[in-house]
């Protein structure tokens, strides 16, 4: 139905001088043409006059053909692009505005991302050598897009041989040379290619930038390095990437780096990345292989927790909560005994006076710490959690209880997600009958307003009915009411208490 105003608007287009009222009449029919409809009206339509109007000063018109072009390229297939429109993509690439630049790049993931339009983008090496130089653009957008098509084409072996076995791999080389920020651009792509398969590892490898990365480990630059230990970080997400980390030596490296550390004054800028480093490592491998392979490790989060800094606590509460969410890295702190003791006393302490983004991170990793599922639970990790949760006061429930009613939602939440993290724990619930008013707390909905707050109510009601304990430690009346709590869900409103509002005001 719309391909004639199109075909007509387009005809009307080519004949003005001035064509940005005629432009802005076929952004109009574009956008009010499904996706479907468009591919019948532009499938012989002479889209080159729109990419010829690109070739201006005036941003208006740049805009107005950037929208045209996003919708009608989309109803394109991959192939026709490659296939009819190879010069005008390549002039986008080349386009001093960044929006061109960007609309370019995308069509150009699309292409890449399809068996045959790589195929037609590895005989035309010249474009792709446009794309790379994409990734020194300055804005971070344009540049996000070209290492994103490149990361599509390496999924092919041929796309592989082009980027890493030809002058491309030269073209890389030279673009690195632009700046610190270019050539981590770059690695970013090398990390993420190498992550797909130990063949496309095999293929960044050979090209000898993952070995510039890693050395830049131990450069002088101090942002350099945490930068470096941020995509070695990234390397070690895959198996495969972590075995070749390892058979470098680079564990055993970046371990001594911690070690080194203690004497270095700049140390808390790229401290907080060798402790994710591990800390992943650990939740990705075993928790227990990793603290005992690499001591330090521990040693230096144990550290960061207790001796308050701004910039290395966060992390060091952060790594404490995700390894201890694991029953392996639960039994790996409690072997170290007094020492973890300690920490959990000071996150308390801090949790209950310290700065409020401390305490949430406090509460947050004490939560994961005293998780302990139904099918996880068993009599010693029972104990083990419970002894956890009463280092943490004389009088702990009580604790957690008036962190929760101070007038900040981020406390009150964090709060209740530590009731929630041993809510279906049996020792937790007798705890919680024996504290006076508890139970009536946790049912009454007036507590803790806002969306949040609720939802974190409802989830602690939940977890308290996932155990079978529940209704011999609670009894059958407050079972029952607690269940009548989760089927109304978490934002019912007593009829009567609204209709009372309502009549106060």
């Amino acid at each position: 139905m719309m391909a004639a105003p199109i075909e007509s608007l387009l005809n009307e287009i080519c004949e003005s001088e001035d064509p940005i009222e005629e432009l802005k009449s076929l952004r109009t029919a574009v956008l009010a043409t499904p996706v479907s409809g468009l591919r019948q009206a532009v499938s012989g339509a002479r889209l080159e006059i729109i990419f010829g109007l690109l070739n201006t000063n005036d941003k208006e018109q740049i805009e107005v053909c950037v929208e045209i072009l996003s919708r009608v390229l989309q109803a394109l297939e991959p192939i026709q692009l490659a296939q009819n429109y190879k010069t005008a993509l390549q002039s986008g690439l080349n386009h001093p505005n960044d929006s061109v630049r960007l609309l370019t790049l995308t069509q150009m993931g699309r292409v890449a991302g399809h068996a045959d339009g790589v195929t037609q983008m590895l005989n035309s090496s010249e474009i792709l050598r446009d794309v790379i130089q994409c990734i020194s653009v300055e804005r971070i957008a344009v540049a996000k897009e070209a290492i994103a098509a490149l990361s599509k084409l390496s999924n092919t072996k041929a796309g592989l041989d082009a980027l890493f076995r030809s002058d491309l791999l030269n073209k890389l080389k030279d673009v690195m040379l632009t700046n610190d920020i270019i050539r981590y651009r770059v690695y970013e792509l090398i990390v993420g290619v190498s992550t797909v398969s130990p063949v496309c590892l095999g293929y960044c490898a050979n090209s000898g930038l993952i070995s510039q990365m890693l050395e830049e480990l131990t450069g002088d630059d101090v942002l350099v390095r945490a930068t470096a230990i941020e995509m070695v970080t990234s390397l070690a997400q895959s198996q495969h990437g972590r075995q070749y980390l390892a058979q470098q030596g680079i564990i055993d490296k970046i371990s001594n780096m911690i070690i080194a550390a203690e004497s270095d004054p700049f140390s808390s800028l790229y401290l907080p990345g060798l402790v994710k480093f591990f800390g992943s490592l650990a939740i990705m491998d075993s928790p227990q292989q990793v603290c005992e392979k690499y001591p330090v490790f521990l040693e230096v989060v144990f550290s960061m927790a207790i001796n308050l800094d701004p910039t290395l606590t966060p992390v060091a509460l952060d790594t404490l909560g995700v390894l201890g969410r694991t029953v392996e890295g639960k039994q790996v702190l409690q072997k170290t005994g007094e020492k973890f003791t300690s920490v959990l006393k000071r996150m308390s302490k801090v949790a209950a006076d310290g700065a409020t983004e401390l305490r949430v991170r406090c509460l947050e990793a004490l939560a994961q710490l005293l998780t302990l599922p139904v099918e996880q639970q068993t009599d010693d990790l029972l104990l083990l959690t419970e002894s956890w949760f009463n280092c943490l006061s004389s009088q702990p429930m009580l604790m957690i209880r008036n962190i929760s009613t101070q007038p900040f939602p981020e406390l009150h939440c964090s709060a209740l997600r530590i009731f929630t993290a041993i809510g279906c724990q049996p020792w937790a619930q007798q705890l919680m009958m024996d504290t006076p008013g508890f139970v009536e707390w946790v049912m009454d909905r007036s507590v803790g307003t806002g969306k949040e707050a609720k939802d974190c109510k409802f989830e602690l009601v939940g977890a308290l009915l996932s155990s079978s304990s529940i209704q011999e430690i609670f009894g059958a009346h407050n079972y029952l009411k607690l269940k009548t709590y989760l089927n109304e869900g978490p934002y019912y409103v007593n009829a009567v208490s609204s209709v009372t509002t309502e009549g106060a005001d």
